[in-house]
């Protein structure tokens, strides 16, 4: 039987991660598989722009859609870029996970993007969310993380402080009256 993939999910931190780094988090699940899961959190602006990042970087940002807050991505990696944007651009260092999005961890990325060429909708990370072998369904079985399908909209276009209480209502959920007790029957 094959294991369930997570791939293209949102992962909602629990109530009961409150205090942990991924308390009050959402995040982009890229990949998920026997090897492991990996992600994006999506609703943790960091104290960077992006026009600070590409000037670090010695790119000359040209573009209005650049002001914008670098996200910290996850505690993994924190020095490590990834950029999640929408699938009308590709660079050598690009992977398509699908659903319209594309991860992109290479320079040339943040050199379109600097320039005004690069894609439509994006977002810049530092840093990353990881999960070795079975410690996501653990997880998950743990009740640390509620589960619902990936929307475009919600990575890029919903303000970062209504990112969980919107991919919540996409289930029917109100976030704000969940408790951060796990209960079983």
């Amino acid at each position: 039987m094959a294991e369930e993939s997570f791939r293209h999910q949102f992962l909602l931190a629990m109530p009961g991660l409150a205090g942990d780094y991924f308390g009050g988090t959402i995040t982009y699940l890229c990949e998920h598989n026997a090897d492991g899961a990996m992600g994006l959190v999506i609703n943790r602006p960091s104290e960077m722009t992006l026009i600070e990042l590409l000037d670090q970087l010695d790119l000359s940002p040209r573009g209005s859609s650049i002001e914008c807050p670098v996200l910290e991505g996850g505690p993994v990696a924190r020095e490590r870029g990834f950029i999640l944007h929408s699938d009308d651009r590709h660079y050598d260092a690009s992977l398509d996970i699908g659903a319209g999005l594309v991860l992109t961890a290479s320079r040339e990325g943040l050199e379109a993007i600097a320039s005004g060429a690069g894609p439509a909708k994006f977002v810049v990370a530092l840093g990353f969310a990881g999960w070795g072998p079975g410690q996501l369904e653990q997880e998950l079985i743990d009740n640390a993380w509620l589960t619902c399908p990936a929307d475009p909209a919600v990575i890029f276009d919903v303000p970062f402080g209504q990112r969980v209480v919107r991919a919540a209502a996409s289930l029917g959920i109100d976030f704000n009256l969940l408790s951060g007790r796990a209960g079983h029957a």
